[in-house]
């Protein structure tokens, strides 16, 4: 099989050359109505269990919060239950958000169990009430909750911004960290939209309410 031509895969996110994929250029910017955090909780962001970089992913995650707040959007938390002896045991310290919720009609905790935010949640009625269509999501694990969380989001017929700065993961053996955040990333496929930096997202309310 010969190589794929550049052009004619640029819209599938890239092209293979040379026994490599080579990706096209992220989208510059994006637009959402609804920001979900994904397990943004103090087991994996704090002590000496948080994933590499957290104080900066943290850092990015509180700026992302605070500009979808000030836009109206609608903002989701998700919050891992973790089974009895994790570190996000329910009730215990790593189970805790680790930043502030203001719960409102305009932000909400959902609670789940497993990787899919969407799955046996009240999360895709939610973004369906409050008529979202266009979903940041940002938080940990990047292979294993996002992942799945975007892939949930997908079915469920939102579109998909994922910022590659404000989602990361623990190396796996001898794989450093970054390289398994992005390997999740290409196995997303071309469906998302993927931005570079999360300070180029820009959020809305979501059409129901503008």
């Amino acid at each position: 099989m010969r190589d794929r031509e550049p052009a004619a895969e640029a819209a599938a996110g890239g092209f293979v050359q040379t026994g490599a994929w080579i990706s096209v250029p992220r989208a510059v910017s994006a637009e959402a109505d609804a920001l979900i955090l994904v397990d943004a909780q103090a087991a994996f962001l704090t002590g000496a269990q948080a994933v590499p970089g957290a104080e900066r992913l943290t850092e990015r995650l509180a700026a992302l919060l605070r500009r979808a707040r000030a836009a109206g959007a609608l903002v989701v938390h998700l919050r891992n239950d973790g089974e009895p002896g994790a570190v996000d045991e329910p009730g215990t310290p790593g189970w805790q958000l680790l930043l502030a919720v203001s719960e409102s009609a305009d932000e909400h905790i959902v609670a789940k169990d497993g990787d899919d935010g969407f799955h046996g949640t009240k999360l895709g009625p939610l973004l369906d009430q409050r008529g979202a269509r266009r979903v940041v999501i940002a938080g940990v694990l990047s292979e294993m909750c996002v992942s799945a969380t975007a892939r949930g989001a997908l079915a469920h017929d939102l579109e998909v911004v994922l910022p590659h700065d404000t989602h990361a993961t623990y190396g796996l053996d001898d794989i450093p960290a970054p390289v398994v955040s992005r390997v999740a990333e290409h196995a997303l496929g071309s469906d998302p939209v993927f931005v570079q930096k999360s300070d180029a997202v820009r959020f809305a309310p979501p059409t129901r309410f503008r």
